[in-house]
């Protein structure tokens, strides 16, 4: 908010007021206001001197050039006395040319008595009236050519030297014009209203290292000949400092200059696990942490693309071992936006080993509870899932979503699959939702029936369960659906109107339905070694031989149920696990 203030500001305050680097609003306003009546004030008083110099006094030349004026007046009257009596054009006498200057009117932007346009309001060349620069650049200046030495006999002289600094030995008047017209006064301002904003600017090759296991912010600057680090990280890492062999005078291209005489060498800046060892003299700046120079880019044999704004580091080593780069999703839209090509990738682990049911024991004792493919429709029991409707609710019918060649290609699979198997038939019912596929973890596909609009006009339960999207593979084809509410389960697709027998997945109730009869079967062992929440079971012991034991309990019950486990889906003989997104193990929860 400074800046903007600052560049809105008239030349003459802004040049007042930048070089102070005031960081607050309210005081930054409050000196501005006092430069611009100072200012004012200054061109009142200098308007009054002028206009009174004017009155009182007659300058020499134009004394010259009236006395002059006068003898050829008298000249030509003499000569030519009956022409000027006749002509009728009227005669300017000097006393009427001294009255037009002094009543020339105060102009309204500078205070001034002048004739023509106003150069400050056009921001015009005050010497020449060019538009294309100020005073300072005119051509038609010429300041004095003496360069004051800066180099000592025992002090090196580093970095890019002033452009303005010179050895000025005048009266006071002269160093005063001097200093005014100094054009170091322009960058010192313009530098002290960057440097807040030099580390984002987009001009400039900034990267990120880590220094120490602390990530630090580095400006590559060419220009430089040498690498420099920030005094107050040096202090709060306590990082090891050397004296250099002599003193260096670091000159910046504002003309300041600063001595350094300390330096940490062998500084290991590291990325993505590769080490670039730079030394590093300190200086006192805080826009970035650290400055790399041409020492350093020497040294790595950097190549350095100034339009890209990139750096290329050759390594010996081909191996590497960091972490790709990671972006996040804003950045990435805008990548997409400016025309970059995205490619989204579903990685699988394929040569991850698969276990099999013989290398575990007591579980290779009960194989055909793992089935690789269910047997038939489950049997009758003492639970059956109902759809229980709102009053009024009449039957809901939607149209099938579109879906490209591979998934109708899919659907038709299931579909012969789900009728062979008995969990599902042709259906005549009123009832009817959509279908849609859903990528599973192994890269498989699922098939989904949407019944959002079932739900609404369904009597929920209020029993509610977290995470109800991973019960696909283990609620479907346990439990029957009754008869009365079979049409309910309806849904539509392109090869036909089918209907469930089980419960399928997506329906409202289901998952309460399948954790009450999960609790039924299971009702003795409940709180002794056995816990259930819906489909996850659930066994704990205190040692192998007592967790044996339980497991083989636990595998015939299911087996004397006819309930089936997906063998991919579980994991025994373990000693820390997650469950319901808890770490449980034998210190504890």
């Amino acid at each position: 908010m400074c800046k903007r203030f600052e560049d809105g500001l008239n030349e003459d305050i802004r040049l007042l007021v930048g070089i102070l680097e005031i960081k607050e609003f309210v005081v930054l306003v409050d000196r501005a206001c006092k430069a611009e009546a100072l200012g004012k004030d200054k061109r009142k008083a200098e308007s009054e001197a002028r206009d009174m110099r004017k009155r009182f006094q007659t300058p020499k030349r134009f004394r010259d050039d009236q006395s002059h004026f006068r003898d050829n007046v008298g000249h030509l009257n003499r000569n030519r006395a009956g022409s000027q009596r006749s002509s009728k054009t009227p005669v300017t006498s000097v006393a009427s040319v001294g009255n037009v200057q002094t009543e020339r009117p105060e102009c309204k932007h500078c205070g001034k008595r002048h004739s023509g346009s106003c150069r400050l309001n056009n921001r015009a060349c005050f010497r020449c009236g060019s538009l294309d620069h100020f005073i300072r650049d005119c051509p038609e200046f010429v300041e004095p050519e003496t360069i004051q030495n800066l180099r000592s006999d025992n002090v090196h002289v580093r970095g890019r030297p002033s452009k303005n600094v010179r050895n000025v030995s005048c009266s006071q008047r002269t160093m005063r014009e001097n200093v005014v017209r100094s054009e170091a006064r322009a960058p010192a301002r313009a530098y002290a209203i960057r440097a807040r904003e030099e580390a984002s600017s987009p001009d400039v090759i900034t990267g990120t290292f880590t220094l120490y296991d602390t990530s630090v912010i580095a400006l590559v600057d060419p220009g430089s000949a040498h690498s420099y680090i920030c005094m107050n990280l040096v202090f709060n890492k306590t990082l090891p400092v050397e004296s250099t062999e002599f003193a260096i005078k670091v000159s910046n291209p504002l003309g300041k200059s600063v001595l350094v005489d300390k330096v940490c060498k062998d500084c290991p800046l590291m990325f993505r696990d590769i080490c670039f060892p730079a030394d590093l003299m300190l200086l006192p700046f805080d826009e970035f942490e650290i400055i790399l120079g041409m020492d350093w880019l020497f040294m790595h044999d950097a190549v350095v693309n100034c339009k890209r704004k990139t750096i290329i580091v050759r390594v010996e080593s081909n191996d590497l071992n960091g972490l790709p780069a990671v972006i996040s999703i804003l950045k990435a839209q805008s990548y997409v936006k400016k025309g970059c090509k995205a490619y989204f990738a579903y990685v699988i682990d394929s040569k991850m080993s698969e276990r099999k049911i013989d290398s575990v024991p007591i579980v290779c004792e009960f194989s055909n509870v793992f089935p690789e493919e269910l047997p038939g429709l489950p049997l009758i029991r003492e639970v059956e899932f109902g759809i229980e409707l709102m009053p009024g609710t009449t039957p809901i019918s939607i149209a099938p979503y579109r879906m490209e060649p591979i998934e109708l290609k899919e659907l038709k699979s299931q579909l012969q699959e789900l009728t062979e198997r008995g969990f599902t038939r042709p259906s005549f019912s009123p009832w009817g939702a959509p279908v849609l596929f859903v990528k599973k973890k192994d890269g498989t596909m699922r098939m989904c029936i949407d019944y959002r609009q079932l739900n609404k006009v369904t009597i929920k339960n209020k029993y509610t369960l977290p995470r109800i999207d991973d019960l696909f593979d283990q609620l479907k084809g346990a439990t029957r659906v009754k008869d009365s509410d079979i049409p309910k389960t309806a849904f539509r697709t392109r090869y036909g109107h089918y209907e469930f027998l089980v419960m399928p997945f997506g329906l409202t109730n289901a998952p309460t339905v399948f954790m009450d009869l999960m609790k039924r079967i299971f009702r003795l062992y409940l709180d002794r070694f056995v816990m259930v929440f819906i489909d996850n079971i659930l066994i704990y012991s205190r040692d192998e031989n007592e967790h044996a034991e339980h497991l083989r309990i636990v595998l015939q019950t299911l087996r004397e149920k006819k309930l089936y486990v997906k063998f991919s889906k579980c994991e025994f003989w373990l000693h820390e696990f997650s469950f319901l997104g808890h770490i449980v193990s034998a210190s504890g929860i």
